[in-house]
């Protein structure tokens, strides 16, 4: 027995130091994220590009030796973005940085000059109802004006504490009276843009600030037939500011895009067979798609290209593994989880025979944090698994175990949810929330390969040990969490159906 162990140890070391090899001396990972970033770009659900990630990474997978193929889950509302082009031209000419939200309804064929207005303050909904005609033929200004451009870490570094303090007061009292003169309307945030294209309004700016230099939040519009417009914030402050005034600006529109009807929606899955226990699986997991306004770098492009790094590692020093290995690129993630779901629903018999799912998501840091999801005995596995990975990685993760079920916000909550063992490899967030979720900064430039070097790194090897594992993973979970408001114990989430028809909920 002792000389087992030891033959063992000298095998995962062995194995161990081939992945770091081969992750440090002949890494992908500069090729693949220019390829999909750079190249392909941006992957919204029902877009063209989305199905040209989905082949490009079937055929990257193929060509290391490994099976994959997309397997479609759903349909969804086929959108393809063109040319967006927004210039200010009275009373000066500027050329503004915007860009045309996801699923924007077409603007007009030629370029549309129009006024561009505010939103009145008003008492009542019937002085809205009042004021609606004055905006046909005209753009609307939706979103409040920031008092500031200067992140608040900027504003501490160098304003003085009360002039901090003052900023932030202006900043609260500004931004209840933009919401509670939106309430006066009777309408909502939502559905205000509703009323304003009845009333002939030919197109709606906003624009949504992240809080951080040049970078704005980007997502889908909600109109039918008029374009949505997002503005840098610079730039609607500048236009927004000259209507306030009364300098009446005009701004000149071409917006293009085109509407592709109901497509096919798939996710990407490719695997290693396992030799011995081929029916039980160690998955990896990231999801595929992104927003539009960037190129979808750190969300995901990081957590995908750390994973088909990770494929592409164990099929070189681990050609035949005991369990097999199965990586998912899910479709849809953005809108609910959805491709993952569906592939839940739609293989019951691979979540029941799932070894363990490892997921990577938020953003481009190295992974800094292991919660154990409420499975009882996590740390036992776990904990043996990160033993054979080197100290300069795990000297910087945090577990907690048993931890509690991380919630819905990324992938690997539809397999906890069926009862399966998924874990969140969670990284630092290199200022993910100000700067790249969901915004127009999430780019190329934007990712730390050495932090993603070393999470495939991880990945590769936890992957490994999951599978070479003698024991099977303990889905026993420990006492259900409960609830900080009631009192009572929660129940656990249930799976749900996902959207296959391609609604935008």
């Amino acid at each position: 027995m002792l000389s087992g162990s030891i033959v063992t140890a000298q095998t995962t070391e062995m194995v161990v130091k081939k992945i770091q090899d081969e992750a440090n001396n002949n890494s992908q990972l500069e090729n693949l994220a220019h390829h999909l970033m750079d190249v392909i770009g941006p992957r919204l659900v029902g877009t063209p590009q989305m199905m040209q990630a989905h082949n490009w990474a079937v055929d990257k997978y193929k060509s290391w030796g490994i099976d994959a193929r997309n397997e479609k889950w759903g349909e969804w509302r086929g959108w393809e973005r063109g040319i967006t082009h927004i210039d200010l031209v009275e009373p000066r000419v500027v050329t503004l940085s915007g860009m045309q939200l996801a699923w924007s309804p077409n603007g007009p064929k030629k370029a549309v000059t129009a006024e561009a207005v505010i939103l009145p303050t008003i008492a009542n909904a019937a002085e809205f109802e009042k004021w609606l005609p004055s905006v046909k033929g005209k753009f609307v200004m939706v979103s409040m004006n920031q008092p500031t451009g200067r992140p608040d870490y900027n504003w501490e570094e160098f304003a003085t504490e009360e002039s901090f303090t003052k900023m932030k007061e202006n900043r609260d009292e500004l931004t209840k009276a933009f919401y509670d003169n939106i309430s006066n309307t009777g309408y909502t945030t939502r559905n205000i843009n509703e009323a304003l294209e009845k009333a002939g309004a030919v197109g709606i700016i906003q624009s949504y600030w992240s809080r951080g230099f040049g970078a704005n939040k980007v997502f889908s519009a909600n109109t039918k037939k008029i374009p949505v417009i997002d503005l840098q914030l610079e730039d609607y402050g500048l236009v927004y500011r000259l209507a306030e005034f009364g300098s009446k600006p005009k701004i000149r529109l071409k917006a293009e895009s085109k509407e592709l009807g109901k497509v096919p929606t798939f996710n990407t899955i490719a695997e290693i067979k396992g030799t011995e226990l081929p029916d039980e699986y160690v998955i990896l997991s990231a999801h595929f798609d992104s927003w539009d306004g960037g190129t979808g770098a750190t969300d995901n492009g990081t957590g995908t290209i750390t994973m088909m790094e990770a494929m592409r590692i164990l099929k070189k020093v681990y050609p035949n593994p005991k369990r097999t290995i199965l990586v998912g690129h899910w479709g849809s993630e953005e809108q609910g989880l959805n491709g993952s779901r569906a592939f839940v629903e739609d293989h019951p018999e691979i979540v029941e025979n799932m070894q363990a799912l490892f997921n990577q998501d938020n953003g481009t840091g190295r992974v800094v944090r292991i919660s154990g999801e409420g499975f009882l005995h996590s740390y036992d596995y776990i904990g043996r698994w990160l033993e054979a990975v080197p100290r300069d990685i795990t000297r910087h993760i945090e577990t907690t175990f048993p931890g509690t079920p991380s919630g819905g916000g990324t992938d690997h909550a539809s397999f906890v949810a069926a009862g399966a063992p998924g874990f969140s490899l969670s990284s630092l967030n290199w200022s993910y929330w100000n700067y790249t979720w969901h915004t127009n900064l999430d780019t190329y430039d934007k990712i730390v390969f050495d932090d993603v070097r070393n999470n495939a790194i991880l990945t590769a090897i936890m992957a490994y040990m999951a599978s070479e594992d003698s024991e099977t993973t303990s889905r026993v979970r420990s006492v259900l969490p409960i609830s900080p408001r009631s009192g009572e114990q929660m129940t656990w989430p249930e799976p749900r159906s996902p959207n296959r028809k391609g609604g935008l909920d």
